[in-house]
């Protein structure tokens, strides 16, 4: 996507060096205070001290290092990974009056020459580079031009620097080479998920000098956390996206086969949806990229190659239509969901079986048995039946606050909109004993050769023909099972799996015992589990009997799962007026965005949209009070924004 920019810079290159970070923030931003750390981030690089700062995606990295750069009487060198998230800073930067420049590989010698003339008369403040380039002769011979002082060098997506991470990226490790150049030059780490090993790896591989290091907590109270069991699971998706119509999200898919076989049938049913894989050419994947940005299609069904470099802060549903391979790259994939800090949703759609596919590809892994155990922190996460956020946070060392203080003898208690566990309340451990039982002995009577599907129909007496022509209808477990619904069974046998007793193998997910489910059975222990059978009553409905809900239609009256208590309350609920104004606001913002060729969250966000539905400003100073609306904007858009709400107020 090619960036409008601006004819008109409102603030010089040096019109903010050496003032107070509050006024940069306000003046050139619009927000009237900082985050948490984020201040004591800016205080640490502004005193020349290194330094590496955790943040979750959505938390206000950037701003850690543009206030600097405003101040610093020289340049900032941003060490980016990907070349849509330069252009989405550059785009957001040049909006909010201050000129920035990237130096990549999709410029036009002419556009790179003139990138390169106004960096070297003084005419740029922040300046973004890849990795790759950031290695080569010619960057480095420019950045040490005499005429240029570089006084900080910010490297994002620090994890790529560690083997531990998610995305490594062994061109990060020249980054310490080009820093000797600078000495006097401060380096700041930004990452959104880094272990305690992550952080080791970072200050070594960065060569870093005494950082300050500084973890925010990766607790994201926004995003609604949900995990439902893999089965239907085409039409529990069409019901969760019904739940969420006209929002914008994004299904992440294992295989690039998946990922357009989704696409295809979503598509065919009339969702606004496009694909995103490596498998595509280079051209599709840009452009199917840029029209999700532009909210010209609402779903980006995708693979993980898909998001690093998408700065679209109103996506507001993330869904895992199989298992990741690490809790660091779950976390990646739903923190790009709300990062404009609205209500947002993130499910994972788990079955234990989906760990054979991901172990298929372990033999090529440099540490299989560093992936395992990423793998396992993954399967207790989609297999746990304690609070969601607890889970999640406890693998980055980081404890939930408790709701009642946190003196000693103080109790969790997680508010009832965090996750779907949280919003059902606690599921008493209750005696399984039986029903195990049983199902291991099927298992045994039909030889372990069969899936989990053919085992529980025979625990139900099915008369279908592979199992009359088996003979299983003649064995003793055949139909001892009546008593449970088929779902009871296949939510028995997943938490069987996620205990060890049982296990999928081979390419037809054959149902297994293990020795641990052969004890069990052996001597005959009591099984507690936290389940809620259903029995006969619930019923099973095959694929063929759901209605699948199509976009524009009216919802259909069976529906799966349906979280018992929503997330948090949506902007706008009981202000008719404010709503009005959001959406009279929204088809303006659309359209002077496509006719500016940038996104329209460049404009402003939709927090930004909400904040001036509930404040009504009916006068230019009053645009000064509303969130992320700096002086460049008010000149730029204020008189627009000023008509919509008169315009909805005179109605």
């Amino acid at each position: 996507m090619s960036y409008f920019r601006y004819n008109r810079i409102v603030v010089g290159s040096n019109s903010f060096v050496n003032a107070k970070p509050e006024k940069v923030l306000k003046t050139v931003f619009g927000y009237d205070s900082f985050r948490l750390l984020q201040r004591d981030i800016i205080d640490s690089v502004l005193s020349g001290r290194d330094t590496m700062a955790v943040m979750p995606t959505g938390g206000g990295k950037s701003l850690c290092y543009q206030v600097p750069a405003l101040i610093f009487d020289g340049i900032t060198v941003v060490v980016s990974p990907l070349i849509s998230l330069m252009q989405d800073q550059v785009a957001n930067l040049e909006a909010a009056g201050i000129h920035s420049i990237f130096l990549n590989s999709t410029l036009e010698w002419e556009d790179y020459k003139k990138s390169t003339t106004e960096l070297v008369r003084g005419e740029v403040k922040i300046v973004y580079v890849s990795p790759e380039g950031l290695a080569t002769g010619r960057l480095r011979n420019l950045l040490s031009d005499d005429r240029i002082k570089v006084s900080c060098i910010t490297i994002d997506e620090a994890h790529c620097v560690s083997e531990w991470g998610h995305d490594f990226r062994p061109d990060y490790m020249e980054i310490p080479s080009v820093r000797n150049l600078f000495p006097d030059a401060v380096l700041l780490a930004l990452t959104a998920t880094a272990t305690e090993q992550v952080r080791k790896d970072i200050v070594k591989n960065l060569e870093m000098r005494n950082p300050a290091v500084m973890v925010f907590s990766f607790n994201r109270e926004n995003i609604y956390l949900e995990v439902r069991p893999k089965r239907n699971t085409l039409q529990q998706l069409c019901e969760y996206l019904y739940e969420h119509r006209d929002e914008s999200g994004i299904i992440y898919c294992f295989s690039r086969r998946q990922v357009d076989e989704l696409t295809s049938t979503l598509d065919n049913l009339g969702y606004s949806v496009l694909n995103y894989h490596a498998g595509l050419s280079d051209a599709v994947r840009t452009k199917n990229q840029n029209l999700f940005i532009s909210d010209d299609i609402k779903i980006m069904v995708a693979t993980v190659a898909f998001g690093m470099g998408i700065d679209k802060p109103n996506v507001r549903f993330v869904v895992n239509y199989d298992l990741p391979k690490s809790l660091a790259e779950y976390y990646q994939e739903i923190g790009r969901a709300g990062r404009d800090g609205l209500p947002s949703s993130a499910l994972l759609f788990f079955s234990a079986g989906d760990a054979h596919k991901i172990r298929y590809f372990f033999d090529e892994a440099s540490d299989r048995k560093k992936n395992e155990v990423l793998l396992q922190q993954m399967l207790n996460y989609g297999a746990g039946r304690v609070c969601r956020r607890k889970m999640l946070l406890g693998a980055f060392g980081e404890k939930y606050p408790s709701q009642n203080g946190d003196g000693a003898g103080s109790v969790f208690v997680p508010p009832e909109c965090c996750c779907d566990i949280c919003s059902m309340g606690e599921i008493p451990l209750n005696d399984v004993t039986i029903p195990v039982q049983k199902l291991l002995s099927c298992i045994i009577r039909t030889d372990g050769r069969f899936g989990t599907n053919y085992v529980v129909d025979v625990l139900l007496g099915s008369r279908q023909q592979k199992i009359l022509d088996n003979g299983h209808n003649m064995i003793s477990t055949w139909g001892i099972g009546q008593d449970l619904c088929k779902d009871d069974w296949l939510n028995l046998v997943e938490e069987m799996i996620s205990r060890g007793f049982l296990e999928k193998t081979g390419d037809y997910h054959i149902l297994s015992i293990t020795p641990d489910g052969r004890d069990l059975l052996i001597t005959r222990e009591k099984v507690f589990m936290p389940l809620k059978f259903k029995g006969r009553s619930g019923g099973s409905a095959g694929a063929s009997s759901l209605a699948i809900p199509k976009p524009g239609s009216e919802k259909p009256q069976f529906v799966i799962h349906k979280k018992s208590k929503p997330g948090p309350a949506k902007p706008m609920a009981d202000d008719k007026e404010g709503e009005d104004i959001v959406q009279l606001l929204r088809k303006w913002r659309k359209k002077t965005a496509d006719e500016m060729n940038i996104p329209p969250y460049v404009i402003f966000g939709d927090k930004t949209l909400y904040d001036i539905a509930a404040k009504k400003p009916r006068s230019k100073p009053e645009l000064y009070n509303i969130h992320g609306i700096g002086e460049a904007k008010v000149e730029q858009f204020g008189r627009f924004i000023l008509a919509a709400v008169n315009e909805v107020l005179a109605e």
